[in-house]
């Protein structure tokens, strides 16, 4: 009796002692997962926020054409890569503004007060990836048509003002349709 209780007090204080360890052990492993958990998301964080600087920060020389749309105002193309609200101050700073492409035929109308009538989505397109897409860009090479995707506002694309007088030479519409970079 007495050889077998002892042998049991033993065990528990074995017992006893395990438990307490892998209590000690959980509670370690949560402490660095929570510290690996922050360092994480500060990581990302720098990611994005290296991500989004380095994207405003690409610019080229700037150069513009004009094109006339049968009668119905001009065009100015920059080649230079700009974010869209740079894009639209540069084209509000010459009298004119980013277009709104409403129509197949006519193509362009003014941005303040325009409604979108037509759309001409590269398939798959528009789709608001991560919710950060709420800008268009035109994709020439997918086709003359069906070539807008969405993009975030933040990326530098060459933007197209529309104005209702010409400051430059006249190309033409098929030229300005056929406009590769």
């Amino acid at each position: 009796g007495l050889m077998v209780s002892q042998m049991m007090i033993m065990e528990w204080k074995t017992f006893n002692q395990t438990i307490n360890s892998l209590q000690d052990n959980y509670t370690d492993l949560m402490t660095e997962k929570h510290q690996l958990q922050i360092n994480f998301n500060s990581l990302s964080q720098k990611n994005m926020d290296y991500t989004l600087q380095h994207n405003q920060s690409i610019k080229f020389v700037f150069v513009c054409y004009i094109c006339s749309l049968k009668g119905n105002g001009m065009l100015f193309i920059s080649s230079e890569l700009k974010s869209w609200s740079d894009s639209r101050q540069y084209c509000r700073d010459r009298g004119a503004d980013l277009i709104i492409i409403n129509s197949e035929e006519k193509q362009v109308s003014s941005v303040a007060n325009a409604t979108m009538l037509f759309r001409f989505w590269v398939d798959g397109e528009p789709n608001d990836d991560n919710g950060m897409e709420d800008c268009t860009e035109l994709r020439p090479a997918k086709s003359v048509l069906n070539n807008w995707n969405d993009l975030p506002c933040s990326l530098n694309r060459k933007g197209v003002c529309e104005s209702s007088t010409p400051k430059f030479c006249d190309i033409s519409w098929c030229s300005l349709l056929c406009y590769r970079q």
